[in-house]
């Protein structure tokens, strides 16, 4: 979070503890194993565990509150630039989705702002993303690469039809796009050879198109499936 290693999570606790007070509530500080426990009436206690960064260890212990209050905080120093604040973003995300709360403290004026209330994580499922991902999963020819591989290297459905295409130029010399269609089943034969993402193909006269040195050179090392 870019947040240097001197702060102390103690110098947390008197803004969370005078943030709460405002609230009405009445704050204790280490009270069994919680780093604050704050009570108002009947309420659901709240608990707050105080860390100087985001850590594994900090969302372990927040879920283990949540075996005592359903109202449960994490508390960390406030983010610093551009790059912390993304990272501080994405941990409130992760934070959302585990039913925890989070507060930031900016220790320069002792404020405490509120990015996440402990409520149950609802996500919001994405159609069109879903869509994409199975019309991917039915479109790829067996199963060509292996989980954890880098995106760089991933063989998709896309790269799958182009390799098939370069290997029927290959074979028969330049084609026209219905015929590439029709004997390789790529349905987006003539569209992919003129876009020629991967360099691979070049028109060689109207509606005909060749393989290029590139696509020869890419054959070697490619397989359609």
């Amino acid at each position: 979070m870019g947040i240097m290693s001197r702060i102390r999570e103690t110098e947390l606790y008197g803004p969370v503890k005078a943030y709460l007070e405002e609230q009405g509530y009445a704050v204790k500080g280490e009270v069994g194993a919680a780093d604050v426990v704050a009570r108002r009436g009947s309420e659901e206690p709240v608990i707050v565990e105080l860390k100087t960064g985001f850590s594994l260890q900090l969302l372990q212990q927040a879920v283990a509150r949540q075996r005592v209050s359903d109202t449960v905080y994490v508390a960390v120093p406030r983010w610093k630039g551009k790059t912390g604040w993304r990272t501080f973003k994405g941990n409130v995300g992760l934070c959302k989705r585990l039913g925890v709360g989070v507060l930031s403290v900016k220790l320069s004026d002792a404020s405490v702002q509120a990015h996440a209330d402990p409520v149950p994580f609802q996500p919001r499922k994405s159609k069109q993303r879903k869509a994409m991902l199975l019309r991917e999963f039915d479109a790829r020819e067996g199963d060509p690469n292996l989980g954890g591989m880098t995106r760089e290297t991933i063989v998709t459905a896309y790269r799958q039809g182009a390799v098939r295409c370069a290997e029927y130029l290959q074979a028969n010399g330049p084609s026209r796009g219905r015929d590439v269609k029709a004997s390789t089943g790529v349905v987006q034969a003539t569209t992919m050879m003129r876009d020629n993402h991967y360099g691979w193909f070049e028109k060689h006269a109207k509606g005909v198109y060749m393989l290029t040195k590139a696509g020869k050179e890419a054959l070697k090392t490619q397989t359609s499936l």
